[in-house]
């Protein structure tokens, strides 16, 4: 929200989101007064398909906002030749893709600003709710910086009707103390995926799609599967927790009716929040645990 203030987008905007995501992309759209128009997920990947841009353009769009959804890389080439022939900005929402590279380049870095979560259990997490936005713009960040601070370029005087939305100290300690540790602990969560990739083989799971290009991260490793509320009840039994991201998607939601979208016309969306269920992945799982976790989905039946 605060970067989309700070580069001008207001009431009768539109900003370009994925329709499969958290809805906390869309809502910082909202909050500005602005109209997120949703564009349809690749289905291998989950990330905003660059084909289907172009034809959500119109005069009123005024940015692109990709998410690095699950910790996988967004295709930011075509994004960014879409957003340079339209002149749009590009606003990343890395909130779980911490560290995670496109084409040899660190997700965040591409468009012109950059927002990120620290909430506890992402990849790079605080002891409690905290976040950041990163630009090369100096005018972007200082801008962000007095938005997110009521308003004020120094004390007591406000030159933007602004928010407090400051990282106060605490949190900034504690992520200073775990910064260094990122890639070490991103490097265990990829350990953990190639351990999924190669030996869940149980016909009824589609497993994650990963471009050659990319290096995820995985926040969430996200299977699919037609039989995922049968699967959700199989794990529980064995003991192994698992979570749906996201059950019912943005346009579905009922803080969403006004922009009368119907059930159906997002169809991807639609079709990943019915069949997505996202296994265990933590820093610190053991051997045993990927074993077991890899046992008991490779028996279920449905």
């Amino acid at each position: 929200m605060l970067t989309l203030k700070a580069l001008g987008i207001h009431v009768g905007d539109e900003v370009i989101v994925p329709s499969n995501t958290y809805i906390a992309t869309a809502l910082a759209v909202t909050y500005t007064g602005a109209k997120p128009v949703f564009v349809e997920p690749d289905i291998r990947t989950y990330n905003i398909d660059p084909s289907k841009i172009e034809e959500k353009i119109t005069s009123n769009t005024k940015a692109i906002m990709p998410v690095h959804l699950y910790g996988q890389p967004c295709d930011m080439t075509p994004i960014m030749e879409i957003a340079e022939k339209y002149h749009l900005f590009v606003v990343e929402d890395c909130a779980q893709a911490h560290g995670a590279t496109y084409q040899g380049q660190t997700v965040g870095s591409f468009g012109n600003a950059a927002g990120f979560s620290f909430y506890p259990g992402k990849n790079l997490g605080a002891l409690g709710d905290a976040g950041a936005v990163v630009t090369n713009t100096k005018e972007i960040a200082d801008k962000v910086r007095a938005l997110g601070n009521y308003g004020s370029d120094y004390k007591y005087h406000h030159i933007y009707q602004g928010n407090n939305s400051r990282l106060d100290e605490l949190q900034a300690a504690f992520l200073a103390a775990k910064l260094p540790h990122l890639a070490r602990m991103n490097e265990e969560r990829r350990r953990i995926a190639d351990r999924y990739l190669n030996e869940i083989t149980n016909p009824e799971i589609i497993l994650p799609y990963v471009p050659e290009n990319v290096v995820p991260v995985w926040h969430v490793f996200a299977v699919r599967t037609q039989k995922r509320d049968a699967l959700a009840e199989y794990l529980a039994q064995h003991e192994i927790s698992t979570n749906k991201h996201y059950p019912i998607p943005m346009h579905l939601q009922k803080c969403y009716e006004d922009l009368q979208i119907p059930e159906g016309s997002l169809p991807i969306a639609e079709e990943i929040s019915a069949t997505e269920l996202s296994l265990p992945m933590f820093y610190g799982m053991t051997e045993e645990q990927i074993s077991f976790v890899i046992s008991v989905i490779n028996g279920f039946q449905g």
